[in-house]
């Protein structure tokens, strides 16, 4: 289904998004962020940001469709919100014990 870009980038500018003019000239090392292929500006704690995204997107706070993808290695963080990706369950483990429960399978069915 997809779902809408416009809460993942407004999330995005109340959480540290530079925009690509602010960032033009800084020495300080920073990632790329994308939405949906777009370069929306850069961020200077990218593991933070992704920490936050998927605690948001556990709690529903935004959509559990948005996908997160951070590549080190091209200093790239890529969200994207669009329709057409494929969308699995994944299985979230705290403390090397699922966190989901028997109750929540049955809640399911």
């Amino acid at each position: 289904f997809g779902s809408l870009s416009a809460p993942v980038i407004e999330f995005l500018e109340e959480w540290g998004l530079e925009s690509l003019e602010e960032n033009a000239h800084s020495g300080i090392p920073s990632t790329k962020v994308f939405v949906n292929g777009v370069w929306m500006g850069v961020h200077r704690d990218p593991a933070g940001l992704v920490k936050t995204i998927k605690k948001l997107r556990r709690k529903d706070d935004i959509s559990p469709e948005v996908s997160v993808v951070r590549d080190i290695r091209e200093k790239e963080l890529r969200l994207y919100t669009d329709a057409g990706r494929v969308c699995r369950p994944l299985f979230i483990v705290e403390d090397q014990q699922l966190v989901i429960k028997k109750h929540h399978v049955e809640w399911i069915q």
